[in-house]
């Protein structure tokens, strides 16, 4: 197996859903996973899982789940994914800090992307690639135009979004 990326879905942010790095990469160890790191408190993770990435991945949210109280879905990528999803990044890129890729469970429907299409997104864009959906932000993700979580709920598929920056790191991090 190759060193994957790992990312849990809306951890430390708001008070809510606290998932110590320590403890996050802990899971992951007794669940079987090899050279597991973690990169900034967001829910990053790095490691060899055991088996079926997938598997690995629903096993991780059931014991986030069952050590901490709720449910968080994980999505995780191969170094090679994710730096294909970093080069396919359709946005001219402004402010890295402004410009995001949110890594999908699965690929959303045509219908699902046409009728995404028609909500208002003001000076802020978005456009789907595969399994990713890319942001760029005008004024950054703290002032949005668009509405992140509607486009993904007419989208009817979870995921989680990094800026480039830390896009970018996952991918050193997981090529080391």
């Amino acid at each position: 197996m190759t060193r994957r990326i790992i990312l849990v879905r809306a951890v430390n942010v708001g008070g809510t859903a606290k998932l110590p790095m320590a403890q996050w990469r802990a899971l992951a160890e007794s669940l079987g996973a090899a050279e597991v790191s973690s990169y900034i408190a967001s829910g990053n993770l790095l490691c060899i899982p055991p088996g079926l990435p997938e598997d690995f991945d629903r096993a991780l949210e059931a014991a986030v789940q069952a050590r901490f109280g709720f449910f968080r879905e994980v999505v995780s990528r191969s170094h090679d994914e994710v730096l294909d999803a970093l080069q396919a990044h359709p946005f001219e890129v402004i402010d890295p800090r402004f410009s995001y890729i949110t890594f999908l469970q699965a690929s959303p429907t045509p219908d699902a992307v046409r009728a995404a299409s028609a909500l208002e997104t003001g000076d802020d864009r978005w456009q789907v690639i595969g399994r990713e959906m890319h942001l760029r932000y005008a004024q950054g993700a703290g002032a949005p135009q668009m509405k992140e979580l509607a486009i993904s709920r007419t989208l009817g598929v979870t995921g989680t979004a990094r800026n480039l920056n830390t896009v970018r790191r996952l991918i050193e991090l997981a090529g080391a």
